[in-house]
Order: C-alpha cells, then structure tokens, then sequence
C-alpha cells in the first residue's frame, strides 16, 4: 500500500497536476540561481548553488511557498582557470533567466523571486532579464532578486571574523551547516588575494565589510590564478557550524519575510495592463 508522504517544496518532485492545484492557494515561486565553479581548496564546486537552494528550501518549508528547479551553472569566467568551472555567458544567463520566468508567469505564478548564491557575479544577468520583462511583456508580475550580499549585510560583520570574500568563512560556514560533508574540513586555508597590492585601494577585500571609494577593477581567469592560486580571495580557517547556523537562520528570516510581504502586497507594483501593441 502506498502512504502518502509530506508533499516537497520543489516542483520538480510534483506532478503538473499538484502544482496546479498549489497556484490555485498561492502564486508566489522561489527561484535559486548558483554556479559550478571552484570555491577554493575547501569548497565543493557546487558551493553557490547549495548555499541558494537551502535558503530556498527552508524559505519555503517555513511560508509554503514553491521552489522552481536550481541553476547550477552561472556567470563564471573569471573563474575559468581552474578545473570543473562551468560558465554561461552573461547573455545566455539573460536568455535562460528571461525563459525561466516567463513560462512561470505563463502558469500563473505573479510574484517571483530570484535568489542568487553566487553572491554578485549572478546580478546583472538577472537584473537585466527581469527589468525587461516587467517592463516589456509581464508588468503584472512582481519579481524580487535576493541575495545574500544584501539580506545579510546588518548581521554578517556580527558574524564573522575576518574579510569576506570569495571561498571565505561565512559561505562555507552556511554549507557547512546546510549541507554536512560538502566542505572539505581538512582543507580549509588561511590564504586569500592580495587586494591593495593587486588592484590598488581602489577594490575592497570585503563583501560585508566598508568599502573603498573605488572602482570596479575587471580581472581574468588566468589572472585570478596569478594572484589567487588556490582559488581562496579570503580566509577559510574561521569556518563553523555555528556560524554558518546564524548565518543561514538570518537569510531565511529575511527571505520568509519578502515572501509574506509579496503575498499582502495591494500597492502600485504590478498592477498596470500590459502595453497595447500598434495595431490592436
């Protein structure tokens, strides 16, 4: 006899018909976006998609709203002179984000949200894509893009203990928490980039921390592994549990509370027809 089980969060673990019937109560979707690329000695390529999938999914489980599928692969180039990096272009991003969203709304979903763990590096593409189509051919769809770079910035400094950056404590910290046995504990590195040497004082060493008057420096994948050879831009040697627990519970907090506020939400955003095209 078959014992039904507690329905998943995640549409791809639905029939077509249980997502009908779920837009039916609600129309608000989480959509994760990651990458597939180095996350230094002690990071699991798949850090950026983990960190935004259990973010998602507790996000969720907590406010009963639906995750769509992951993307694993993301706006990665600079990353590509190590090994396992898998990149798209930004204007393939565009296209995938554009696509994604717009077969969503086709089903009814009217408030989507766009949660990025590859902290940054995700935001143009996703940003361009969504500003387009709400102007252009969804203005009655309410679309928010998250990630922890904001949602985090009052409680991270709290957090951690030194300069964030890339492979750094509090991002493994969280997959540590998150997903047990995806960091490589044996291999965490007190190395990180050279920021003042390398670009400057123009380019800050802390995605939490105060920020330089400066500029943004573009650098390559070859040059990243001259200046970074590891693959780690900051410290991994403070990386716990805990920390990644506080860090986590935050983002979700947060996170759970956009999706209340989409939810009760009877302001201007979304609410004006589509434009009329010449002719109709």
């Amino acid at each position: 006899m078959n014992q039904k089980s507690e329905q998943s969060v995640w549409m791809q673990d639905l029939t077509w018909e249980e997502v009908a019937s779920h837009i039916e109560q609600d129309r608000v979707v989480l959509v994760p976006f990651g990458s597939t690329e180095q996350h230094g000695p002690a990071g699991v390529l798949g850090v950026d998609t983990y960190v935004a999938t259990g973010i998602v999914e507790d996000t969720a489980k907590r406010t009963g709203a639906l995750c769509a599928p992951p993307m694993w692969f993301g706006d990665s180039p600079h990353h590509m002179a190590f090994e396992g990096t898998i990149s798209l272009r930004t204007e393939t991003l565009i296209a995938v984000v554009k696509d994604v969203c717009t077969s969503l709304a086709h089903h009814g979903f009217n408030r989507i949200v766009l949660v990025n763990g590859h902290k940054g590096s995700n935001l143009p593409a996703l940003g361009t894509a969504v500003r387009a189509l709400h102007e252009e051919s969804l203005p009655h769809v309410i679309f928010a893009v998250a990630d922890p770079l904001h949602l985090a910035r009052t409680v991270a400094p709290s957090i951690k203990e030194t300069n964030e950056h890339h492979g750094g404590e509090l991002e493994l910290s969280q997959v540590l928490y998150r997903y047990p046995g995806r960091i490589r504990t044996d291999r965490l590195t007190g190395e990180g980039a050279p920021f003042a040497e390398v670009f400057g004082g123009f380019v800050g060493n802390d995605l939490f921390g105060p920020a330089p008057d400066g500029v943004d420096v573009v650098w390559s994948s070859r040059e990243q592994r001259k200046f970074a050879p590891t693959g780690s831009m900051s410290s991994s040697l403070g990386v716990t549990e805990d920390k990644g627990k506080q860090f986590h519970g935050h983002l979700v907090d947060r996170l759970s509370e956009v999706v209340e506020w989409l939810r009760s939400y009877s302001g201007p955003l979304g609410s004006i027809d589509p434009i009329s095209k010449v002719g109709e």
